[in-house]
């Protein structure tokens, strides 16, 4: 019986005589003094043959426990279970925490039927809206019916601003229950009409679906190229033989726009899972995707752990995002962890980005993957117009942080009645607040960081830990009054210097802690949209997968942002990201710009930029990492020592390095402090595993761990290839 807690393996009970059970079965057992719920567990059969297999054991039969109760729940199927224990033995994490991210307490139960609410159309004359009013009609914007509970949790307002809208005639009350939960999309509803590359790759997708094998395709195009209706041509194919597709978003942002994409080709909406859903919703998604009345979900990395009755296909859009790593808990790549669900099921996957990662390069290099390429911009759009202006030849204002030439650009398109977008990528007024008469730095008490300003809401924060602390009017150090400076911008500042420079435009601000969630995502793109706002500025959640027609001109304000550190990828992540902002110009007739300030325009990326060759900067990455066999053209994993002591931490690493592993192919790196040496309180260390790619570190890592006895304060966290270094 595996039990979804930090055990490092199944527990044995004892069969009840009347109720027959068979792996899979969903169960609940007594534990201690309590009851637990788990599941049937069966032999792993599908690990890579370097994994330790699950230890064997004999138990005296009279000393177990009988499993209490069956639930009336759908049996985790076989495919589901050997992807648990697959990936437990990969990232070395129990295997019930695994199991934890599809068992969940709260998906106990059918749900009951009860009552949600849509919006009226037209609405009735004389409403009131207010801005409360306004979230919830935006939340209900894709026709998806939700409780009050659910839109007042999501819209972030009390219940009664819910009832009043039903009391106002703006909503009309429906019937939600399990049986009309998911309308089925109509694989032949609307169905596009595709040219030349489009088609070329729409068919050579359908056909992967249709054969109905294990095979991996990287779909890279540039931006605007029309991907994701090419892959939405897949999911139809896949509904098409009565088989469920799954979607990976790196940002549930993103799902705003793509969803009013996938029902205009479709005619209904696809479930939805990521932490903004409420608890009901996820309740009738997680008993649609086992009951296989949930055909298509679109949703964040741990949709990935759902119980699909029949999955056929998977599509992981912007696979180059580091957002598919879970840094925490279970450590754990959705991407990858993705390719190995649809090989172990026996499905096709496709991996989608205009800027592909090296990984999924070097796996097309060696014929693992298939490589389908969409060069141009769909309907004869043309790539946008990049320049990089020389910050050291052209600095701004003292101050200030938009060079002249930027100012001039933004101008013009303002003039021409045409939308511009600021990108910076940095949260908050500055990232770093000192005193001019001491020096003193403000910085975060539990974590190796600086205090961020957030001159609108008068606080100083941590990015890292979400400590927060009211702006002091004098200097904590030396007590020195208005001595307090902000030191570089972030887009509150920007927003700041735009708003002094063009007063009349309507000014939008987009980053992750302006927009609270979907629904206000959803309003801002409308905005944008309807033309209700002449500049965007905004974080990188700008940057990925937005279509706004109108849009011509991008500055992107600090280029280099990104290329310093130690960083493994930082040149990668950095193109990577500006490419991808890059991309939001031009995208319909009108042709777009792209300023980059820089004060390092010779710089490899800012000249691939300026030529727009991805392709030959990816090739000289690669070039720099497989001589001395990093990622992708080697194996890398990462110990993380934590304790509430830096001498704990750092007797535990010393510990780890004395006994570390060495051999041809193999090298640590370490014990040193890791970049972010406090965090949340505990003092970190960091040794680093290297191994040729024909090695595996699973093993290695056990052995090792194996053989230091660890303080009770001290955690080790075991990153298997660490896409941060921190």
């Amino acid at each position: 019986m595996l039990l979804p807690m930090p055990f490092p393996g199944p527990f044995d009970y004892a069969a009840p005589t009347d109720i027959p059970l068979q792996p899979g079965d969903i169960v609940t057992v007594p534990l201690g003094h309590r009851r637990q719920t788990g599941v049937v567990w069966d032999a792993a059969s599908s690990l890579p043959p370097e994994f330790t297999p699950p230890p064997t054991r004999t138990v005296d039969a009279a000393k177990l426990r009988p499993v209490a109760e069956r639930l009336d729940l759908p049996p985790l199927t076989a495919e589901l279970r050997r992807f648990v224990d697959w990936v437990a033995a990969y990232t070395l994490s129990a295997p019930g925490m695994v199991l934890a991210m599809t068992l969940r307490l709260h998906m106990r139960g059918v749900p009951t039927p009860s009552t949600g609410w849509l919006a009226t159309s037209p609405q009735p004359d004389g409403l009131r809206l207010t801005p409360a009013r306004q979230k919830v009609l935006a939340l209900l914007a894709d026709g998806t019916a939700r409780t009050t509970t659910d839109l007042a949790t999501a819209a972030g307002v009390g219940p009664g601003v819910v009832k009043g809208l039903a009391d106002a005639g703006a909503l009309t009350a429906v019937a939600l229950g399990p049986e009309r939960a998911f309308a089925a999309p109509d694989p032949f509803h609307n169905l596009p009409v595709l040219e030349g590359a489009q088609a070329e790759a729409t068919d050579a997708l359908r056909q992967t679906v249709a054969e109905g094998r294990f095979s991996v395709t990287l779909l890279e195009g540039v931006t605007g190229s029309g991907k994701t209706e090419i892959y939405l041509e897949a999911i139809a194919a896949c509904l098409e033989q009565g088989k469920q597709a799954l979607v990976l978003l790196p940002e549930i942002a993103l799902s705003a726009q793509w969803m009013e994409r996938f029902t205009r080709r479709f005619g209904t909406q696809p479930a939805i899972w990521h932490s903004e859903v409420g608890q009901r919703a996820r309740r009738l998604t997680w008993h649609g995707t086992a009951d296989g009345s949930a055909t298509v979900v679109v949703g964040a990395r741990s949709a990935l752990f759902l119980p699909f009755k029949d999955l056929g296909l998977i599509i992981v859009d912007e696979e180059h995002e580091a957002l598919f790593k879970q840094e925490e808990g279970v450590i754990y790549s959705a991407r990858d962890m993705a390719v190995v669900r649809a090989r172990l099921a026996g499905f096709p996957i496709a991996l989608v980005s205009a800027t592909p990662s090296l990984e999924s390069l070097a796996n097309v290099e060696a014929g693992r993957y298939r490589h389908l390429v969409l060069p141009s911009r769909h309907g004869g759009a043309a790539l946008p117009e990049t320049r990089i202006l020389d910050m050291r030849d052209h600095p701004p204002p003292r101050g200030l942080f938009l060079s002249a030439a930027l100012t001039e650009e933004l101008t013009a398109t303002f003039e021409r009645k045409e939308q511009a977008m600021l990108f910076l990528n940095r949260r908050g007024y500055a990232p770093l607040t000192l005193c001019r008469a001491c020096g003193h730095r403000m910085e975060c008490p539990h974590c190796t960081a600086w205090l961020v300003e957030h001159r609108n809401r008068k606080i100083l924060s941590c990015h890292f830990c979400d400590h927060t602390e009211p702006m002091p009017e004098t200097c904590p150090s030396c007590g020195a009054e208005q001595s307090l400076t902000p030191i570089g911008p972030g887009i509150e500042r920007i927003t700041e210097e735009a708003r002094h420079l063009f007063p009349d435009a309507r000014i939008l601000v987009m980053a992750s802690d302006t927009l609270g969630g979907p629904a206000a995502t959803a309003e801002a793109v409308g905005k944008i949209s309807r033309r209700e706002v002449d500049l965007v500025i905004g974080t990188q959640i700008v940057a990925k997968g937005w279509h706004f027609p109108h849009l011509t001109l991008v500055g992107i304000v600090d280029a280099d942002l990104g290329l310093g550190g130690g960083d493994l990828r930082a040149g990668e992540r950095t193109i990577q990201l500006l490419h991808q902002v890059a991309g939001r110009a031009g995208r319909a007739s009108t042709p777009g710009r792209v300023l980059l300030q820089s004060y390092t325009p010779e710089h490899p990326v800012m000249q691939a930029l300026l030529s727009g060759d991805f392709d030959a900067f990816m090739v000289q990455e690669a070039e720099q990492r497989r001589p001395g066999f990093w990622p992708p053209y080697g194996r890398l994993a990462a110990l993380i020592v934590s304790a509430d002591s830096a001498v704990a931490a750092d007797d535990a690493a010393a510990a780890l390095g004395r006994v570390a592993p060495y051999g041809d192919g193999i090298q640590v790196l370490g014990p040193a402090p890791a970049p972010m040496a406090i965090l949340r309180g505990r003092h970190r260390r960091r040794l680093l595993l290297r191994t040729r790619k024909t090695i595996a570190v699973q093993p290695i890592l056990r052995r090792w761990l194996g053989l230091v006895k660890l303080e009770r304060q001290v955690r080790v966290d075991v990153d298997i290839d660490p896409v941060s270094f921190l």
